[in-house]
């Protein structure tokens, strides 16, 4: 157990992909030089293609961890923040120290602004590899480490219809329903025709039984988004996500008490102090950490803040290799209040190539990974791609 690290390098990995995220582009939405676009329906720029930061961390025993976080956009920005500022502070620590380590890290900029974005990004990359390599140091899986397995496999509910038409969207839905999936989400920006069509279209052809829930993309005045919840619960409206801007905790409270739908929040959330804010007004029923955004050790801290205050958590995956995905199988398989995952399945099932490991999602669940740590490695595609693009 006496080891040190000795080295964290962060990556950029890029990966193509045929149909940006959420679905082809609408009428008014250009692409950039830079390969960006804005979607008009959130007002929110993304890539074209698939990206996120891959952080490397060796001890001086030649222990590898691995860590992933965002990478969307401006990656640089990340790495400047762990190659300028973060490498050198984790370097000669112990790394079984890892929450010890990740106070140290985000306290270093306290009198600069330190609680959002990019810095706490970079942050999450680094926790989440010092916590795979704790796990391969004791040799087991990250979901023991963290006080044991509560769940043996999580319920994943299917994010995102990325096809052109309402009928073609609610056609797509009912052919996972098929394979085994019995929760569904469909984002509002791209509804093009209003989110009651595209609930309705989406209940006629999945049936009464099956979990239909709609991700707002904080676009919505508080009275807007009680308006529009309170149009679709005829339909059978599982959760409401991201109703109102982030910023605005008053409209999200009182959007949670003037529907009857449960309100879901926290994708972009940094910390467990966001959620105390929340939690004060009871302004949402769901919580849903983002592993890429937050890291292992604020993923834990969420999560247990959460059930303290009798919360769901049902947590939020996006774009990224399969590496931060593996971290936040293991740190939900140690939560009891942990009840389904999303499961990106435009992203996980072509991306899936980029790993190593049993990881799995299949017939409306995911399976845990079982190896030391987080249980995946990057495979030899991934590393061949990293070597390319650095």
């Amino acid at each position: 157990m006496n080891d040190r690290v000795k080295s964290v390098t962060p990556y950029i990995l890029t990966i193509p992909r045929d149909t940006p995220y959420l679905g082809a582009l609408r009428p008014g939405e250009t692409v950039n030089a830079q390969g960006y676009f804005v979607r008009k329906g959130n007002q929110t720029v993304y890539p074209t293609v698939d990206r996120s930061i891959l952080v490397r961390i060796e001890t001086e025993n030649g222990v590898v961890g691995w860590g992933e976080t965002y990478g969307i956009v401006a990656p640089g920005a990340v790495l400047a923040i762990i190659n300028e500022l973060l490498a050198l502070f984790v370097v000669g620590r112990d790394p079984m120290e890892v929450t010890a380590i990740h106070d140290d890290l985000y306290g270093l900029m306290r009198v600069r602004g330190y609680t959002g974005g990019f810095y706490l990004d970079a942050l999450a990359g680094i926790d989440t590899a010092l916590w795979d390599i704790a796990g391969k140091l004791v040799n087991l899986p990250l979901s023991t480490l963290l006080g044991g397995k509560r769940h043996e496999r999580i319920p994943a509910y299917v994010s995102g219809l990325p096809q052109p038409t309402r009928i073609e969207r609610a056609d797509f839905a009912a052919e996972w329903r098929d394979k085994g999936f019995s929760a569904f989400k469909f984002a509002s920006p791209v509804a093009d025709d209003g989110v009651v069509a595209e609930i309705a279209t989406l209940r006629e052809a999945l049936g009464p039984d099956i979990r239909i829930a709609c991700d707002m993309h904080w676009a919505h005045t508080a009275e807007e988004a009680v308006a529009l919840i309170r149009s679709m619960e005829p339909h059978g409206l599982w959760f409401a996500e991201a109703p109102v801007k982030t910023e605005d905790i008053a409209g999200l409270a009182h959007v949670a008490a003037n529907v009857a739908t449960t309100i879901a929040a926290g994708e972009e959330w940094r910390t467990v102090y966001d959620l105390v804010h929340r939690v004060e007004r009871r302004a949402c029923g769901i919580v849903q950490p983002e592993m890429g955004h937050i890291g292992i050790t604020e993923f834990m801290r969420m999560g247990a803040y959460a059930q303290a205050n009798h919360l769901r958590v049902i947590p939020h995956a996006t774009i990224g290799a399969g590496i931060f995905m593996a971290a936040s199988l293991q740190a939900s398989a140690a939560l009891a209040a942990v009840t389904d995952h999303e499961y990106q399945h435009s992203i996980f099932e072509p991306n899936r190539r980029l790993v190593t490991g049993d990881m799995d999602c299949a017939a409306g669940f995911y399976s845990v990974p079982t190896g030391a740590g987080l249980g995946v490695e990057p495979s030899a595609e991934a590393l061949a791609l990293l070597k390319e693009q650095n």
